[in-house]
């Protein structure tokens, strides 16, 4: 098999009670490895068969597109998380937000907002373009900012498999609880 499930950098139940360690072990260690499995499946034969995940994504469509999508997908959102997570960003990457939004509570409260106007399954993405300029973009089902030669920095899974366990129907409480553990380290080395 030519990808991997990424190794995690915390315990199914370090990220709890904002993810649950029953969500974390469905979500990542069932959904996302379907959608690994799916892709190796699906590669060999193909013009993607020796490409990485990233050119996958960027030139592939239907089935490929789907697994190659989601597997990129929950690759950063799951490696966008830590237990001594929160706070606030820093450094240059704090710099371009307050640019954008003037402030990191203006840039959350947008972020929540478009990541609740995902209509049915979907990601919100933090993305910056190759001037470092940011904004903050919507993607149906497996999309990601990558398609539009945009870089994904962070994202939020709104598909109801992310969130339903531990807080049903409130799509919009769990996106406000997910900053509480968000590994800004990583999303700096990103942007």
């Amino acid at each position: 098999m030519k990808f991997e499930l990424p190794k995690l950098p915390y315990a199914t139940n370090a990220l709890e009670p904002v993810i649950s360690q029953q969500t974390i072990e469905l979500h990542y260690g069932k959904h996302l490895q379907t959608y690994i499995t799916n892709l190796n499946n699906l590669v060999p034969g193909t013009k993607f068969e020796n490409a990485d995940l990233e050119t996958i994504v960027k030139e592939s469509d239907g089935a490929i597109f789907n697994n190659a999508g989601q597997t990129l997908n929950h690759n950063i959102y799951f490696l966008s998380f830590s237990p001594n997570g929160g706070g606030e960003p820093k450094g240059k990457l704090a710099e371009a937000i307050n640019k954008k939004w003037g402030s990191f509570e203006n840039f959350k409260k947008e972020f929540v907002t478009a990541g609740t106007a995902v209509f049915g399954s979907g990601w919100v993405w933090l993305a910056k373009d190759n001037a470092g300029n940011l904004e903050i973009t919507k993607e149906p089902n497996a999309g990601n900012p990558i398609t539009k030669g945009l870089t994904p920095l962070l994202g939020f899974d709104v598909w109801e498999h992310a969130y339903y366990l531990d807080y049903q129907n409130r799509r919009a409480d769990h996106l406000a609880e997910l900053w509480k553990i968000i590994d800004w380290s990583a999303v700096e080395a990103r942007y």
